[in-house]
């Protein structure tokens, strides 16, 4: 089990669950403990996010062919397909910003994989546009609760957390490591979690959005990747 997302209303977890043998998606009841299976197509399933009202799922399926950003009802089914991709491009790791209106996604679309943004009615709606320009590898999008900055992996010096100032375009590295993955923001959104490797263990840690201060998470033996940070509970 992989990928999990927290709904905005904190009760929520989609994830992804190779129990089948395959991805497919599900959503976690907390307060109750049951589960809807929401997107179970042919290929693969993955990448679950929220929409700020609760009410969709944006996710990466390659029912088609190539792996393609959609959107499904939390409820199941509904599915709409978002990018446009042809060939063999991959269209993934799709998140809203906190209007709602705009989704952000990683693509090779250009040869390299890097960020892009649509309207999150889609690309019928709008061409999507390429956000980072700085180096060839660029990947996994977190938009903070403001809506103002961008969390994202860069291959730079090795793969490494960044920031975006969204409305100035201005990047830093926040991680003294090489191997970082699956960036997630604090819910006051100062605060970026994410998993990466030091001395050979894959672990958590923490960087305020500065990189001024930078933190592991103590943790018992083991593995830890793909960490979501929760909402403020409603």
């Amino acid at each position: 089990i992989i990928s999990p997302s927290w709904s905005p209303s904190g009760t929520k977890v989609a994830y992804v669950s190779f129990e089948n043998k395959k991805p497919v998606v599900y959503i976690h009841d907390l307060p109750t403990g049951q589960r809807v299976m929401v997107a179970n197509y042919k290929g693969n399933n993955s990448a679950p996010a929220w929409s700020p009202n609760g009410q969709y799922l944006a996710l990466a399926l390659s029912r088609d062919g190539n792996t393609q950003v959609y959107q499904v009802s939390a409820t199941g089914g509904g599915e709409q397909k978002l990018t446009r991709s042809t060939g063999s491009v991959i269209d993934t790791e799709p998140t809203y910003t906190p209007d709602g209106n705009t989704i952000y996604f990683t693509s090779d679309r250009g040869g390299e994989p890097q960020i892009y943004k649509m309207p999150a009615a889609g690309e019928s709606a709008q061409a999507a546009q390429r956000v980072t320009f700085k180096g060839n590898y660029n990947t996994s999008a977190r938009i903070s609760p403001d809506g103002d900055k961008m969390a994202f992996i860069s291959r730079v010096n090795g793969y490494q957390t960044h920031i975006m100032d969204l409305k100035y375009g201005d990047v830093q590295s926040i991680s003294n490591t090489t191997r970082d993955e699956s960036p997630s923001f604090a819910a006051n959104g100062q605060v970026v979690l994410y998993s990466t490797i030091k001395n050979g263990r894959q672990v958590l840690a923490a960087s305020s959005i500065d990189g001024r201060m930078q933190q592991e998470l103590p943790l018992p033996s083991g593995k830890a990747r793909f960490p979501a940070w929760g909402p403020f509970m409603k």
